[in-house]
């Protein structure tokens, strides 16, 4: 799955600028038209996840509001901010890596799909192949910040 690759790739990117190793990527038609890997830190801006970024980016190169053709790939599930994001941008499907039990919007925690009434709900599939070196990274992170 060439694609979360890519997301995991994006995530190692996020860590070496000091924020929370998650990597995005938008795929329409089979070909990527969009990445994102948070820049929370490296903007100072609490919305800069890598979902928001990737979508935003999305958005601006095929010039409209809507991703309904479009799949996303992220290395960690997405929060209930970016799951409501990808719900109004009206993203296909959410193809995700590890799951985030304390912060996860979708099956671990927020489950936003299932107890918010949105108009739009995204096919959502994990990608466990690819879980355990997403999981890691954020522990390496997370341990590296306890140092700090």
């Amino acid at each position: 799955m060439k694609f979360m690759n890519q997301a995991i790739v994006l995530a190692k990117k996020a860590f070496q600028h000091e924020d929370v190793p998650i990597g995005a990527v938008i795929v329409h038609d089979g070909k990527v038209i969009a990445r994102g890997e948070n820049q929370v830190q490296l903007r100072k801006n609490p919305t800069l996840h890598a979902e928001i970024v990737a979508i935003n980016r999305a958005c601006k190169k095929l010039g409209t509001k809507f991703l309904d053709n479009c799949d996303i790939y992220v290395s960690l599930e997405p929060c209930a901010m970016c799951a409501t994001a990808i719900s109004l941008a009206r993203i296909k499907n959410i193809y995700f890596a590890a799951t985030d039990i304390k912060g996860g919007g979708i099956t671990s925690n927020a489950r936003v799909y299932e107890t918010d009434k949105h108009l739009w709900k995204p096919k959502v599939h994990q990608v466990p192949e690819y879980s355990d070196e997403s999981a890691q990274l954020l522990k390496d992170f997370f341990a590296e910040r306890r140092k700090k």
